[in-house]
């Protein structure tokens, strides 16, 4: 029974030999491509040029070589791009930190005046109000309920401009730690090269 099937196993390992080789040689031209438009060599990239799945490239070593390779020569350019655009991305959350801190003191500023203002009303309300008339009562009540409502929409804005400098800051801070990465991955150029092909 064995015998019987042994030229239908030859022929299915055959099929499967030349199906892979011509999956490897569109890797080759998929990458070689990318390489000629100087874009990015990526397991993805390759994957969709080639029009093999992601498990190919990562389960045939010919494959997976080849994009280490072509991964290897193009890392000092594409680090650099990305050191780049990390150094944009940073400079643009600091310039909105900084925006977020001058608006936040101007709010503060701009609270403190109208609580003073709102003191020394009530102020002449208590001292004069024997002596006022009901209109001028009225108008001074009514001033002192717009201060207030102005206080509580400061407030309101303050605390919307607080949370946008945390988390202006929190980008910062994320932005800090993809430097340093990068900057690791740079000095360990093999290591980041790994690393890349296992995610």
């Amino acid at each position: 029974m064995t015998t019987a099937h042994t030229p239908r196993t030859t022929a299915a390992l055959a099929a499967r030999r030349q199906k892979t080789g011509a999956a490897l040689q569109r890797v080759h031209d998929a990458i070689a491509r990318l390489r000629r438009e100087k874009a990015q060599v990526s397991v993805a990239a390759v994957a969709r040029r080639a029009d093999v799945s992601r498990t190919f490239l990562y389960d045939n070593p010919d494959a997976r070589a080849a994009i280490a390779s072509a991964m290897t020569k193009a890392g000092e350019r594409r680090s650099g791009m990305l050191v780049e655009k990390d150094d944009e991305r940073e400079a643009t959350w600091r310039e909105r930190a900084l925006n977020a801190e001058d608006v936040l003191k101007a709010a503060h500023a701009e609270i403190r005046t109208q609580r003073t203002s709102i003191g020394e009303l009530i102020g002449q309300i208590r001292d004069l109000e024997a002596e006022w008339t009901e209109a001028a009562i009225q108008r001074i009540t009514t001033e002192n309920t717009t201060l207030k409502q102005r206080v509580r929409q400061l407030t309101a804005d303050n605390r919307h401009l607080d949370e946008r400098l945390q988390a202006a800051r929190s980008n910062l801070r994320f932005q800090d730690r993809r430097i340093a990465d990068l900057e690791a991955r740079l000095a360990e150029p093999g290591a980041g090269v790994g690393a890349e092909i296992g995610t």
